[in-house]
């Protein structure tokens, strides 16, 4: 049990240099696999005159094609249970779990023994990170069924905390075991903290007094990184949120906040990151917004090489004060969620921001986006927190809006306190009544 600051300090804190080096050989050996063991890749890498030895530097990676969710979905199932992207046979895949399916078609995600014990190593790595000790008494509220979120509990055990199974209990019975058990920590979506945390004080429970919440962690959605939600949340509970972020593609979470709260630091070991532009595909520099492109360096039931996650976002190189020198991934939203208003480009995260920022509404709200004239339009629903008219509270939204975005909604809709529905866990705020995407 590590007694300091890092779960891993030789990992951790390995300079850049060291650290590209680990990865340019694991990336040699992730590609070997590959090849010799997954018949997709085999004939990806053929059909595109490649070798795992053309890879010299980690740059060369740019010579090999992109995969994302529809090659996933293509491949499962064919040729085998696993499918053609697999490289392990059944026998040695202990856990498998899928996708939520919210775009498309749920898709498997496979672990071998090794690939699930490393990806737990991880996941102790980012609790330690956020401060969770064996003194610790943590409840794991997520879901168990089929979500790859869900073992991620195993990493608080090996770490030493004391856990508490909760997956999705009904709240009022969570509520219960946070009364009875005085957790210290908590993992949900940032969604459902907030509703928790409302739904304790409706009942007469103040989460600052009553309870022993000092750390919330949060992943699903991107509250977490929204630093106007994340204070809201913090204030309502008076614990320390941290932002962590996964896929089931890969593994659970695969970054996480640090103390200082500026992006999330990224398992650099078991990852290569690449950013590229939304339209074209191509790489671009470090620090500058596109598509996050994801490829696996010691994953070997199923190797991902460079997958497009269609999560936006950039990712950091600088040195972080906390001391780690893997880089921090920033992400703004999904591919799938941005939309054009005036040839704006306008992130739901950016709309998120302005809400739980402004007193005059409740901090719950909906996007609804739809055609008019050929034009994208949308509108943005709130609850009036009391205190102004309707009227004055949709100006005052719709001018905070246009501040920060650049384009204010069509309409902004007042509706009362409690009458848009509360999230349980990952919450849909976004009505898309377009009848096409073109634009996105």
């Amino acid at each position: 049990m590590p007694a300091g600051k890092y779960w891993k300090p030789e990992i951790e804190t390995l300079p850049r240099a060291e650290l590209e080096a680990l990865q340019l050989s694991s990336l040699r050996d992730e590609l070997d696999h590959a090849y010799a063991n997954s018949p997709y890749y085999r004939r990806s890498f053929d059909a595109a005159g490649l070798k795992p030895e053309d890879v010299r530097s980690l740059s060369d990676i740019v010579k090999f094609p992109f995969i994302d969710k529809k090659t996933q979905r293509d491949a499962q199932g064919v040729g085998s249970f696993l499918g053609e992207l697999a490289a392990v046979p059944e026998e040695e895949v202990v856990f498998v779990s899928t996708s939520s399916g919210s775009t498309g078609v749920p898709t498997m995600s496979p672990f071998t023994k090794k690939d699930f014990d490393e990806f737990q190593d991880v996941e102790s790595r980012w609790f330690w990170q956020a401060s969770m000790r064996p003194n610790d008494r943590y409840v794991h509220a997520l879901n168990f069924s089929l979500y790859v979120g869900g073992p991620d509990v195993i990493g608080a055990q090996n770490l030493g905390a004391l856990c508490i199974w909760g997956g999705t209990l009904p709240s009022e019975r969570l509520i219960f075991v946070l009364k009875a058990y005085q957790p210290t920590c908590i993992w949900t979506s940032p969604s459902y903290a907030w509703y928790l945390g409302e739904t304790c004080v409706k009942n007469g429970v103040d989460p600052r007094k009553d309870l022993s919440i000092k750390k919330i962690f949060v992943a699903g959605e991107m509250g977490g990184s929204i630093g106007a939600t994340r204070k809201a949340i913090e204030d309502l509970w008076g614990a320390e949120l941290f932002d962590f972020y996964g896929l089931s593609d890969i593994f659970g979470a695969c970054a996480a906040q640090c103390e200082v709260h500026d992006g999330l630091h990224i398992a650099e070991d078991h990852i290569l990151v690449e950013t590229v532009d939304l339209d074209t595909g191509e790489v671009i520099e470090p620090g500058k917004r596109g598509e996050l492109v994801y490829t696996t360096l010691r994953k070997k039931a199923r190797p991902m090489i460079r997958f497009r996650t269609g999560d936006i976002g950039w990712i950091d190189y600088t040195p972080c004060p906390c001391g780690r020198t893997h880089g921090r991934i920033h992400v703004d939203g999904r591919k799938d969620d941005m939309f054009i208003v005036s040839a704006v480009n306008v992130y739901p995260s950016d709309i998120e921001y302005v809400i739980r920022g402004l007193t005059e509404v409740t901090g719950e709200y909906k996007i609804r986006i739809y055609e008019r004239d050929f034009t994208c339009k949308f509108e943005v629903t709130v609850e009036n927190a009391g205190g102004k008219s309707d009227d004055e509270v949709a100006s005052r939204v719709s001018d905070a809006l246009r501040a920060r975005i650049g384009v204010k909604p069509a309409k902004v809709v007042v509706l009362p306190d409690g009458s848009i529905e509360r999230s349980t866990h990952k919450a849909k705020r976004i009505v898309d009544e377009r009848t096409h995407t073109a634009a996105k």
